[in-house]
């Protein structure tokens, strides 16, 4: 409890009064942040037969991706990333921002802010649990999965001296390896974006942690393939 108390208030000391007492309060009343998309939901039509719908599921990382530039015309695309979130949030709205949707195929990209801490403490264990929970409440609802790799970072400027490469590593190793066993289709982004030393490329990343134009160009074809492998599923 203390350790989350501290990283709350490290979180908040940055932001000038009013936008942390608005914080405070989105902490105590919408933790998962089921506000963020909802009424944007409600006004999405059905999903059309024709056209299947793509729910992808993230942090900042999603979130900031222009999906347009996928070059998946034939389908729709619906980015459901918030900046800042881990597994156990995403796995709070899932159901509202992914089940609700009707989607044929969920795309999933989390993970590296567990890593970070970003909710308090935790655990691979932990992480890999609520990624598991997110695929067995999609399959349960005919929801084809890709589950994607974590992007590398060598630091996270926001929580220095995490030292996370080794842990994102391990983290892939059990997401790729979770991927083959529940027969799901795995994105594997990291070898299109990491450097000699477990990093990110400069070239792809301003900060070390989110992708740039040229990152996510370098990630969009992996991330069309895998699209269209999961439709191609049975």
């Amino acid at each position: 409890m203390l350790a989350t108390v501290t990283l709350i208030a490290g979180l908040l000391g940055a932001m000038p009064a009013s936008a942390e007492d608005a914080e405070l309060e989105r902490l105590r009343t919408d933790w998962a942040q089921l506000r963020q998309y909802r009424d944007e939901n409600q006004r999405l039509p059905p999903p059309s037969a024709a056209r299947p719908r793509i729910v992808f599921l993230g942090d900042s990382l999603t979130q900031g991706w222009d999906l347009t530039g996928l070059g998946l015309d034939e389908v729709e695309l619906v980015n459901r990333g918030i900046s800042g979130q881990t597994t156990p949030q995403m796995l709070i709205r899932f159901r509202q921002d992914v089940v609700s949707l009707k989607p044929a195929v969920v795309h999933i990209l989390a993970g590296t802010n567990d890593l970070a801490g970003n909710t308090g403490p935790t655990t691979l264990e932990a992480i890999e649990a609520n990624l598991s929970s997110m695929v067995e409440i999609a399959r349960a609802n005919h929801i084809r999965v890709v589950l994607s790799s974590v992007l590398p970072a060598l630091d996270y400027p926001w929580r220095p001296g995490l030292e996370p490469a080794p842990r994102i590593v391990a983290l892939n190793d059990w997401i790729r390896a979770y991927a083959r066993q529940r027969k799901l289709v795995y994105a594997d982004y990291y070898p299109a974006l990491v450097d000699s030393r477990g990093g990110f490329r400069t070239e792809m990343a301003d900060d070390g942690v989110h992708p740039n134009a040229a990152g996510y160009a370098a990630m969009s074809p992996i991330a069309r393939q895998a699209v269209k492998r999961a439709l191609a599923a049975h």
